[in-house]
C-alpha cells in the first residue's frame, strides 16, 4: 500500500485517502459524529467514484475488526498486528525452537520483565485460552496474542523466542 494522505475537514472530521498496490483509490471520511463514508474509485479514472457506503460507529468497528484480523486470522499469516492508539496487539506463532516451549507465563515473568500482556493463546488444534493465567504453558505451534506498547510487545517476543529481553 502506498502513502495514506490525511486531510482535516473542519466541522466535518477527517479524510483519509490511499492508493492500493493494485492502483485503486479508496477514500474514507470519518465524521465527527462517528459516521464513516468509504468511497472506491475506478482505476482508470481516479476522479470517478464506483461506489460509496456509509457506516455508523459500531459497523465501522466491526469491519475494522474483520479487516484487522481480530475476527478471523488467515492461516497463511504468521504474525498480525492491530494498533489501538499507543497500544498494539500482535499474534506470534511459537516456533519449534522457541525458548518459551514448555514454560508457563509465570515462569517467563512476561508482564514483570516486559510490560506486555499475553491476552490469548491459540493452540495448534485451534483450542483457545482467553486471558490465560500464570500457569498457562507455551506449546510449539501455538499462537500467542500479546497486548502492549510497541517496545513492550517487541520485548515480549524476544523473551518468548530467545529467553531474554535485550
Amino acid at each position: 500500500m502506498k502513502l495514506i494522505k490525511e486531510i482535516d475537514l473542519p466541522g466535518i472530521g477527517k479524510k483519509f485517502q490511499l492508493q492500493t498496490r493494485s492502483g485503486e483509490k479508496i477514500v474514507i471520511v470519518v465524521h465527527d459524529d462517528g459516521r464513516r463514508e468509504i468511497y472506491h474509485f475506478y482505476r482508470e479514472d481516479p476522479d470517478d467514484s464506483i461506489s460509496m457506503v456509509t457506516l455508523d460507529d459500531e459497523e465501522s468497528r466491526n469491519i475494522a475488526a474483520i479487516l484487522g484480523g481480530m475476527s478471523y486470522r488467515p492461516k497463511a499469516l504468521e504474525t498480525v498486528d492491530v494498533a489501538l492508539g499507543d497500544m498494539l496487539i500482535e499474534w506470534y506463532k511459537i516456533e519449534p525452537d522457541a525458548y518459551a516451549i514448555g514454560k508457563t507465563i509465570g515462569n517467563m515473568r512476561i508482564r514483570k520483565d516486559t510490560g506486555g500482556t499475553v491476552i490469548a493463546i491459540v493452540e495448534h488444534d485451534q483450542s483457545k485460552i482467553v486471558n490465560p493465567g500464570p500457569e498457562a504453558t507455551f506449546q510449539s505451534g501455538a499462537t500467542v496474542v500479546i497486548l502492549g506498547e510497541k517496545h513492550q510487545v517487541k520485548a515480549c517476543k524476544k523473551l518468548l523466542f530467545h529467553g531474554c529481553v535485550l
